[in-house]
């Protein structure tokens, strides 16, 4: 009964859960990394919403059943999210004020991208939100200087460069520094330029010669202005004094020089070895390197400039994914007086090396610990986990990466887009073989060497109800004594459910039954929380020796609860508690009279006794004995049989009665039983057997079937047996005495010697049984023999009439109808007739 309660339970279970699952693999196909793109401008304010993704994606969910009502949540990485998501209708709204220009800097695209999905995780779907923040004209061009001195030789010739201050537009496309304007004059333009990160700086070019005799000076307004709408500017005064000529000024080998700078290579590299030539002798020959004036202070923390010499070295390390290029204005200047610096372009190149290992980014379904997802162990294959996106900041291959997972082939790895991935569960988990994993993802770049990170995470997989309780042992079988007292303990059931908590808590009960017309529960109770078995009365053998019941084990998970059963077979045993009874000879006041033959020989059946015993097995063997009353030894019995014969001549005794004291005993182990019956035997004159009464024979336990048939057998045998002693007896009396002897064969002869006569038809009632007097039939006269004589025939009936020793038959079956019988002796013929 357990089993089937269980395999039940099971079925059922079973058949939910593979229809679920056949839902869940056709709603599975549909999940994808759909991306969604979105625009809006910086500097909205708080609460302005973005989209409604419900509404957006509202194709895809209408896929889903119409039970399950979706909730989107956000799976933003950082710790202050600049965007929230409505968890009931997925509506995206901005969280916190954006500024692009601290967001993205000079970035062109600068897109805050997370990922949604819908709950719950059984009905999975993934959506990846691009929200491009579209940049407003918030930011004028700046120059780092308000005033800008330049000094100018008089001897300057026309179109001489000199690189003026770059202004700073934070913005980008339209809104970033679009052009330079100078001051409309006759001797100075500017030249615009862009440099290799785009950025565009101006030249200030000679156009006509200069006489400080004429001018020493001049103040030009530099104007920065962008394209934004409505157009942003800034501006800068540029000093100009002219100077005394220096008959020669240093110049540079080269006017530019490109280098190509390892983005790893060690602090104090030495990037370039500059060489400026003045022709001039002593002092104004005598030439000194600097970084021009306007140069940034970005510059000046990275590279360093020795005066003497013009070499350039790194004093801080470079980042190529940070900045691939710099610029730098160097300018070389005599120490004579009224000198005119030389200028040269120094255009470094970073360039990328595989110096950044890939990053693992891992958003898990978790509340409060990040390394830790959760997952319930009914989860179907293709369950969600976790997001997983790599990064790598180096370019070409040493920022391509490749994404693995190790998880015990419980889990895989599932690429949605780009470098983002999902994890799911690979099989069903089951929480009792497994209750925790520990997964690694690894990412992998393609450099050479190639770089990698290692990053774990556990996975805890929650209880769920999926076990009932199961008992040690299909069927419990004990025994117990009777007349135990009550609340006597019986034995204890055991079943463990390896659930949690109160899906693990198992609890006791009995199956309600009926036993003899009575409820289970009057006899044994169970304790609910151990499985102890206890007797609520006294068990009496003889009423109930034996008990089956039902015992049922379920566990603590409420409606959804499971059990299981157990059959509890209790079986009673024997005390020897019961005196026998002794129903044959009836006694009334524990007597019984008794008659006897006087002349009884010894060995005579006086009586049986006959007695029962409500015990069992040896409680309940009896045996019989003569206690007293039997001093001359004139009767004995039979100790198992019970049967009370004569020992000797009670006659000779010369009493008329005897008092015999009969016990009846048990054969109990521990302490025997008996009853005593006084047997009053009394002497009588004439035979007179010993009958049982019809209750004796009802109730008599101990006679033997099979001895019954055995003395029936043995008495007709022995009849038979006498019956072919008498005719073997008579047969040879027969052939003594030839006279009253009878030959089939001389009665032939002499037939067919004798005379012709009619044949007479003898039929079947013509045949019949006639008496012989010593194997001789009788002979009457016949009428047509004169000559026959009356007085032997009345001599032989008389004599026949005084002994009849035997019966002949004759079966006229074997007789033919034409067949003519008669008999011829010493004889007439006898006449045959019917008597019957």
């Amino acid at each position: 009964m357990g089993t089937t309660k269980y395999s039940s339970d099971r079925n059922v279970l079973f058949c939910k859960t593979l229809l679920k699952l056949l839902l869940l693999a056709a709603v599975a196909h549909n999940v994808s990394g759909k991306t969604l793109k979105y625009k809006v401008l910086e500097e909205q304010r708080v609460g302005t919403v973005i989209a409604r993704l419900k509404e957006d994606v509202a194709g895809i969910l209408s896929k889903l059943p119409s039970s399950v009502s979706p909730r989107f949540r956000a799976m933003q990485r950082g710790s202050t999210p600049l965007l929230s998501v409505r968890e009931e209708d997925g509506e995206i709204s901005i969280a916190t004020k954006i500024d692009r220009e601290k967001l993205c800097e000079k970035n062109l695209n600068c897109t805050i991208e997370f990922d949604v999905i819908t709950l719950p995780t059984e009905y999975l779907q993934l959506f990846h939100i691009q929200v491009e923040v579209l940049d407003i004209n918030d930011n004028a061009p700046q120059f780092s200087r308000a005033i800008i001195p330049i000094e100018i030789s008089e001897s300057a010739s026309v179109g001489t460069r000199f690189p003026l201050d770059s202004a700073l537009d934070p913005d980008v496309g339209e809104n970033a520094l679009h052009t330079y304007s100078l001051t409309r004059n006759n001797f100075f333009k500017i030249d615009i330029r862009t440099r290799t990160d785009g950025a565009k700086y101006a030249d200030l070019v000679v156009m006509r010669e200069l006489d400080r005799e004429t001018q020493s000076s001049y103040q030009l307004q530099l104007t920065a202005s962008d394209s934004g709408v409505p157009p942003k500017s800034g501006s800068t005064l540029l000093k100009i004094s002219i100077s005394d000529s220096n008959d020669n000024s240093p110049a540079f080998d080269e006017q530019a020089y490109v280098v190509n700078l390892l983005e790893n290579s060690p602090l104090g590299t030495l990037l370039v070895d500059l060489n400026a030539t003045d022709p001039d002798e002593g002092n104004n020959g005598k030439i000194v390197y600097s970084f021009s004036s306007h140069v940034p202070p970005k510059i000046l923390e990275t590279f360093k400039i020795n005066p003497d010499n013009g070499h350039i070295t790194l004093i801080k390390k470079v980042d190529y994914e940070t900045t691939s290029s710099y610029e730098i204005d160097v300018q070389a200047q005599d120490m004579g007086p009224n000198s005119i610096p030389g200028h040269c372009k120094i255009i470094i190149k970073v360039v990328d090396v595989n110096d950044n290992k890939p990053k693992i980014n891992i958003n898990l379904m978790t509340q409060g610990k990040e390394e830790v997802a959760y997952i319930s162990e009914a989860s179907p294959v293709d369950t969600f986990i976790a997001l997983v996106r790599v990064d790598d900041s180096d370019s070409g291959l040493n920022g391509e990466v490749v994404c693995r997972l190790h998880g015990h082939g419980h889990f895989r790895l599932q690429k949605t887009y780009e470098n983002n991935y999902m994890i799911l569960t690979n099989v069903s988990l089951d929480r009792e073989k497994r209750s925790e994993y520990s997964l690694t993802v690894i990412a992998e770049d393609r450099g050479s060497p190639s770089l990698s990170t290692i990053k774990h995470f556990t996975v805890q997989v929650q209880d769920e109800n999926d076990n009932p309780p199961r008992f040690e042992k299909s069927r419990y079988e004990i025994f117990q004594s009777e007349n135990n007292s009550p609340g006597a303990y019986l034995t204890s059931v055991v079943a463990t459910d390896p659930d949690l908590g109160s899906n693990g808590q198992v609890t006791y009960s009995i199956v309600d039954s009926q036993v003899q017309d009575s409820s289970i529960s009057k006899y044994v109770t169970i304790d609910p929380s151990n499985g102890a078995v206890y007797a609520l009365q006294s068990f009496d053998r003889e009423k109930v020796g034996r008990l089956s019941f039902t015992v049922q084990a379920r566990d603590g998970a409420g409606p959804a609860s499971l059990s299981s059963n157990t059959t509890v077979l209790l079986t009673v045993l024997d005390k020897n508690d019961n005196p026998p009874i002794i129903v044959a000879p009836q006694l009334i006041n524990h007597t019984a009279e008794v008659p006897l033959w006087r002349h009884a020989e010894p060995g005579h059946l006086v009586t049986i006794i006959k007695a029962t015993d409500r015990d069992a097995g040896a409680n309940s063997e009896l045996t019989c004995s003569i206690v007293s009353g039997n001093d001359e030894g004139l009767f004995v019995i039979e100790p198992r049989r019970c049967e009370l014969r004569t020992n000797g001549s009670v006659e000779a005794s010369g009493r008329e009665g005897f008092d015999l004291t009969i016990l009846v005993q048990d054969r109990g182990a521990s302490i025997r039983l008996s009853a005593r019956a006084v047997l009053h035997i009394s002497l009588r004159d004439y035979p007179e057997s010993y009958s049982l009464n019809p209750s004796d024979m009802n109730n008599q336990s101990t006679l033997d079937v099979s001895m019954i048939i055995i003395i029936s057998l043995g008495a007709i045998c022995g009849v038979l047996l006498i019956v072919m002693v008498m005719f073997a007896t008579r047969c040879s009396r027969e052939q003594k005495d030839p006279r009253h002897s009878y030959n089939c064969r001389v009665a032939e002869s002499t037939y067919q010697n004798h005379p012709k006569k009619p044949a007479r038809q003898i039929h079947k009632g013509d045949i019949t049984l006639v008496p012989t007097v010593n194997g001789t039939l009788p002979v009457r006269a016949h009428p047509r023999s004169p000559s026959a004589s009356p007085a032997p025939e009345s001599r032989q009936s008389h004599h026949s009439r005084q002994s009849l020793n035997s019966l002949v038959t004759i079966s006229s079956n074997h007789v033919p109808e034409n067949f003519a019988l008669e008999l011829a002796h010493a004889t007439p013929p006898v006449e045959v007739k019917k008597v019957f």
